[in-house]
């Protein structure tokens, strides 16, 4: 992600609601999609003050009930009172219950910033108000009677709260032996599942078997109990992004598409700070994997002299690399190729 400046030449950064400097208002900007100063007009609404923008716009409910979202709304959008992304939400916490707010407000941010970098790589989103693509939803639940399980199911993406207990989800990390679990990593993994039905199997599907593997054979049930049985397959590391990519095809499609979104995010980043722009249209694929791969070797060495684990932990073996190439060629041609 990069930062953002105010009209006071001061930086905001992805999820700012203020200037720190001159207390104007902030918001990320639905036209521009900056994260730009507003100026409060007398009706309520906010008119953007980037230049060449003046988009007039009003505040996303979410943000003016429970101080969970940054986005802007088009005034054009009558009968919208949430944002784009606030849209999506299908079931969100109990919000009577102590520490779900909270807990809500680190799903959305997590969100927010994972989606800002799926369309700014020109990955389709389907709106639950049209029809042309699958519709996108989300439900953040938790525990009941019934565990909630984190997962995809066509276009829905559930995700467990207690995933947002900081204390939880390390602990979970450690018991299944990951190098890394997070917020934006959940969500990232998920929407590998959900591109996989939206790009994949009707326009590449032949495509995707000749680097993943049949998904239906075996099938999905059967390939993960023999995992849960018997763990990752044998020298895993030659093949997969992950150990648990290695459990069916359609993990290992999650887990590199995951890994894919990583690697746009740092790049780009990497890219802002040194010149003040994102250039990901500027990379082809070999590019843009070498950066990443020097920028993790030296991110890897600064969180390791601090203790910290590293940024990047995969290793890229040629079988991992084509597979992210296959990412990359979904985000240039979308939703009209043809298997």
């Amino acid at each position: 992600m990069h930062t953002f400046r105010c009209v006071c030449h001061s930086k905001l950064f992805f999820g700012s609601t203020n200037c720190v400097a001159c207390q104007r208002t902030v918001a990320m900007c639905p036209a521009c999609r900056q994260v730009s100063a507003m100026e409060v007009q007398d009706e309520g609404t906010w008119k953007c003050l980037r230049n060449g923008c003046g988009q007039v716009q009003k505040p996303c409910q979410n943000r003016v009930d429970h101080a969970v979202c940054n986005r802007g709304v088009l005034v054009e959008e009558e009968n919208q009172t949430l944002c784009t992304t606030c849209r999506l939400n299908q079931v969100i916490p109990d919000l009577n219950v102590a520490g779900n707010l909270e807990k809500w407000r680190r799903l959305e941010a997590a969100k927010r910033r994972v989606l800002y970098v799926v369309e700014a790589i020109g990955l389709p989103i389907g709106m639950p108000d049209q029809d042309e693509l699958l519709p996108l939803k989300f439900e953040f639940k938790a525990d009941g009677a019934q565990p909630v399980s984190t997962g995809h199911a066509n276009g829905l993406i559930v995700l467990n709260i207690k995933e947002a207990d900081s204390v939880h989800r390390e602990q979970t990390r450690v018991e299944f032996g990951e190098p890394q679990r997070t917020l934006v990593g959940h969500f990232r993994h998920e929407l590998g599942h959900y591109y996989w039905d939206l790009l994949v199997k009707p326009y590449q599907l032949e495509a995707f078997r000749e680097l993943f593997g049949n998904e239906e054979n075996p099938t999905y049930a059967d390939a993960q109990k023999a995992y849960y049985a018997n763990g990752p397959k044998a020298n895993w590391q030659q093949q997969y992004v992950s150990g648990y990519a290695s459990m069916h095809p359609w993990e290992d499609f999650a887990e590199s598409f995951a890994t894919y979104l990583d690697m746009v995010a740092i790049v780009t980043t990497a890219d802002h700070f040194e010149e003040e722009k994102q250039r990901f249209e500027a990379h082809d694929f070999d590019e843009l994997f070498e950066a990443y791969r020097e920028i993790g070797i030296m991110a890897n060495e600064f969180n390791r002299e601090i203790g910290l684990l590293d940024l990047v932990p995969e290793v890229f073996t040629e079988p991992v690399i084509e597979k992210l190439r296959f990412m990359h060629t979904l985000a240039e041609e979308g939703p009209t190729s043809e298997a």
